[in-house]
């Protein structure tokens, strides 16, 4: 009999488990401190946030750039989860357009610091921005085909174009202070509805 009626390599089961959650904390937090303070934040400040030792963040993440590669993914990851679960939750396609294009606006701010912590490494910058693209042009489009089915916004928009101008709009905005992207994307976005 093994000890507490457990089923041999359960224990490590649980461990790697507690070992992925952890790590998912740490993207998390340090998604929140890039959105807020930028990728070049000190690691003090995502150990503080994340609730962990400085030397636990560089034990899973021995640079900055493996870091920050760490989090666009697990930003794209949270985007493309997110489409589908928002149209799920409702209240309406719009809302849900709404909602994902808020957690691109923070996503965008991680990747545009992304191209400064990978210097030197063009082609691994352009794989991710490949899979940047794969992955959130479907979501993008989905969102934007539900909210025209609805009657919510004119048909025709084009999710690569609505991206691209997201992403314009929030280039170079961690630099100017006095500049809200947020605010203006959400013009944007207000732009996209259907007249009464």
């Amino acid at each position: 009999m093994n000890d507490g009626g457990r089923r041999p390599g359960s224990s490590a089961r649980s461990t790697r488990k507690d070992a992925r959650r952890n790590q998912q904390a740490l993207l998390d937090a340090a998604a929140a401190v890039f959105v807020t303070s930028g990728v070049e934040a000190p690691v003090r400040d995502i150990a503080a946030e994340a609730g962990v030792g400085v030397a636990t963040i560089y034990r899973h993440f021995p640079t900055r750039a493996d870091l920050v590669v760490a989090v666009y993914r697990h930003q794209i990851d949270a985007c493309v989860e997110a489409g589908p679960a928002l149209l799920a939750a409702g209240p309406t396609p719009y809302h849900a357009l709404e909602r994902w294009v808020g957690l691109f606006v923070d996503f965008l701010v991680t990747k545009h610091g992304l191209a400064a912590a990978m210097q030197g490494d063009s082609a691994g910058f352009e794989a991710l921005h490949a899979q940047f693209l794969d992955r959130l042009l479907p979501v993008c489009a989905e969102l934007l085909e539900a909210a025209a089915a609805s009657g919510e916004i004119r048909s025709g928009f084009d999710a690569y174009h609505l991206m691209r101008g997201i992403g314009n709009l929030c280039a170079g905005a961690e630099h100017d202070p006095r500049y809200d992207a947020r605010r203006v994307v959400e013009t944007l976005v207000a732009g996209l509805r259907q007249p009464n």
